[in-house]
């Protein structure tokens, strides 16, 4: 049950559902829970698999009206950012992506808090940005202390 306001999810125009989908769960570890077809279009749901109580949604939304077009709405620096373990798996990234060619930007260490990042474009143009070193969980820890644990 919701006790205060939360935020739940971010939505994305996208040209094709099928497409975006595939793009998302082949570089993020996000898969889709919920895909919904109605007279106007298709929606995905996409989140962490994990249960969690603060769940928090990537909505993408294809419009028949705009089938196949494009639809970047984050980009060249609005992004959407996953922190990854290792500088490694940052490299891992930006190679996937430039074989792929989605490549946005190169891997490069940037001073506190930014840490070391590269980033890729979605099929729509969105830039998701993957960084290792960031400490935005630490942050808040260091903040607002850690959740409890049962």
């Amino acid at each position: 049950m919701l006790n205060e306001p939360r935020f739940t999810h971010i939505a994305l125009p996208v040209g094709n559902i099928s497409t975006s989908v595939e793009w998302y769960e082949r570089y993020t570890p996000l898969r889709l829970i919920d895909l919904r077809h109605d007279p106007d279009g298709e929606t995905a749901w996409l989140c962490h698999p994990e249960p969690t109580d603060h769940p928090f949604i990537i909505v993408l939304v294809s419009l028949n009206a705009d089938e196949g077009e494009p639809h970047g709405q984050l980009g060249p620096f609005g992004h959407l950012g996953m922190e990854l373990p290792t500088r490694e798996a940052v490299d891992a990234m930006a190679l996937l992506g430039r074989a792929d060619g989605c490549l946005a930007w190169e891997p490069k260490q940037w001073p506190a808090p930014v840490g070391y990042v590269c980033a890729l474009n979605d099929p729509d143009g969105n830039v998701v940005e993957f960084s290792f070193d960031q400490g935005v969980y630490a942050k808040v820890r260091e903040v607002l202390g850690s959740p409890a644990t049962t």
